[in-house]
């Protein structure tokens, strides 16, 4: 009997440690990817390179910069060489929420904002406006329903100054009040589509990455 229980404990122990060992070669072989028949030559041949972080992003903001017009291209290509930090996509989408958060500070009066994000130019264009609609009486009740597209206008990099001008198609309602509440403008059931060219400019030598809006047209 004792001669069967020990030999009953070397089987469970031999096919415990079959086990381990098939569950480990398989656990090991999942971890390492197969390579496609596309990838196998490559591997093979040649050992693998990581690029800096620095030259991944410079690729990047190569490949965002391509499509572009002559003259466009080649004011990003300056500012992008000047300014490592230089990230168009990043640019576009800050412009963008820019946009909207300008022109929600112009419809409700609000000069602190626009005092962060306008130059003094432009600020000061926007603060007679708010003076004489508040001198009339007159409120706002606009509201951004969409940008509907946005896309770089020009570039340039004016000694250490960059510019980039974006145009916005944007759908808007608006609503004009007088003093007594009465509706003198606009409706709020009818978008109206809004074409217009925002300048950005940032110092690049600056430590922060804020650009200021700089000029405004119609577009």
């Amino acid at each position: 009997m004792i001669v069967e229980i020990v030999i009953l404990a070397m089987i469970a122990a031999f096919l415990g440690l079959r086990l381990y060992s098939v569950l480990g070669r398989r656990a090991e072989h999942e971890e390492e990817p197969i390579p496609t028949r596309f990838e196998r030559k490559d591997r093979a041949s040649a050992p693998q390179q990581v690029a800096a972080p620095e030259a991944r992003q410079a690729d990047n903001n190569s490949r965002e910069i391509i499509g572009f017009p002559p003259a466009i291209e080649q004011g990003l290509r300056d500012i992008s060489s000047a300014d490592r930090s230089f990230d168009l996509l990043a640019f576009m989408s800050g412009a963008k929420a820019a946009y909207g958060m300008v022109l929600e500070a112009f419809w409700r009066g609000d000069r602190e904002e626009l005092r962060q994000l306008c130059d003094d130019d432009v600020y000061r264009g926007f603060v007679a406006a708010i003076d004489a609609r508040e001198q009339a009486g007159e409120t706002l009740e606009n509201r951004l329903v969409r940008i509907e597209d946005s896309s770089v206008d020009s570039a340039s990099l004016d000694g250490r100054t960059a510019r980039i001008a974006v145009r916005f198609v944007a759908d808007i309602s608006a609503i004009t009040r007088d003093k007594d509440g009465n509706v003198v403008a606009g409706s709020l059931d009818d978008a109206i589509e809004s074409r217009d060219i925002w300048t950005f400019a940032r110092d690049i030598n600056s430590a922060g990455p804020d650009w200021l809006l700089v000029e405004t047209d119609e577009g």
